[in-house]
C-alpha cells in the first residue's frame, strides 16, 4: 500500500496486469488478518476481486481463491513484484499451453521481480491435498519441485542473464529503487513501460541500481527450506 505517484504499488501492479492479452480474471489472495483491511477496501474500490484466507497456509489460500473463480489454470504473481511485464507474462502463458505443461516457472537468469508461474488447477489441487512441509504450504509451488515425476514442468530460459537486476519490493531500499523507476518512466495508465526500458534506466543510473545489490535473492524461501531441514 506504499504509494508512488499517488497510487499504491498494488494498484500500479494491477494496472500493468490489465495489459495482458490472456488473463481471464484477476483475484488478490490475501489473509484475514486485520492488517490487510485497508488494502482490501482499496481493491474493492477499484473493482478487483479479493479472496481472504489463512495467514500462514498460503497454499490453502491460493487453492480456495482459484476454486472460487472456477479456474482451470492459474497464474501466480506475488505482490512484491509491482513492475511485472505483461508481455513477458503472456509469453509464459503461451509457452505453457504450447508445451502442454502442468507448471512453468522462470530460470534464475531473469531479474528478481519478474517472478511468474503458471500451473494447472489440477496440479494446485494435488499440492493442496498432499503437501506436508511448512515450506510447501507457504511457498505454494515448492511441492512441484519436491515431486518432479508427477508434473510436466518447464523452466523458461531468458535470452540473456539479467539476474543481477532486482526490481522486487521486500526492503525499504527496494522501494526506493522501484519509486525511482516509476517516477522516471511512468507516463500514465495507458502506457506500460517494459523491462527493457527499466534495464536501460538502471544501467544509466548506477546510484539507483546499487541501492539494493546487497540483498540475498529468494531469502525467504531459503529460510523456509532451512527450517524444514
Amino acid at each position: 500500500m506504499r504509494e508512488v505517484l499517488g497510487k499504491p504499488l498494488i494498484g500500479h501492479m494491477i494496472d500493468r496486469l490489465r495489459f495482458s492479452k490472456h488473463l481471464a480474471d484477476i483475484i488478490v489472495a490475501t489473509s484475514t488478518d486485520h492488517s490487510n483491511d485497508e488494502m482490501c477496501e482499496y481493491l474493492k474500490s477499484t473493482h478487483v476481486k479479493v479472496y481472504r484466507g489463512c495467514e500462514d497456509d498460503v497454499l490453502e489460500r491460493f487453492y480456495f481463491a482459484a476454486t472460487e473463480v472456477s479456474a482451470k489454470n492459474v497464474v501466480r504473481l506475488t505482490g512484491d513484484c509491482p513492475l511485472i511485464d505483461p508481455a513477458l507474462l503472456d509469453h509464459y502463458i503461451e509457452t505453457f499451453f504450447l508445451k502442454k505443461l502442468d507448471y512453468i516457472h522462470p530460470s534464475s537468469s531473469f531479474a528478481e521481480g519478474l517472478d511468474i508461474e503458471v500451473f494447472t488447477y489440477m496440479a494446485l489441487e494435488e499440492a493442496y491435498q498432499n503437501a506436508k512441509l511448512k515450506s510447501e504450504r507457504e511457498h505454494i509451488t515448492q511441492y512441484f519441485f519436491n515431486n518432479p515425476g508427477r508434473f510436466i514442468k518447464f523452466a523458461l530460459k531468458n535470452t540473456r542473464d539479467d539476474s543481477h537486476y532486482r526490481i522486487t519490493v521486500d526492503e525499504e531500499v527496494d522501494f526506493l529503487v522501484v519509486k525511482n523507476i516509476f517516477e522516471s518512466l511512468y507516463k500514465g495508465e495507458n502506457h506500460i513501460f517494459r523491462f527493457e526500458e527499466i534495464k536501460q534506466y538502471l544501467d544509466r543510473h548506477e546510484e539507483v541500481y546499487k541501492l539494493n545489490r546487497q540483498i540475498v535473492r529468494n531469502e525467504g524461501l531459503k529460510i523456509s527450506l532451512e527450517k524444514d531441514r
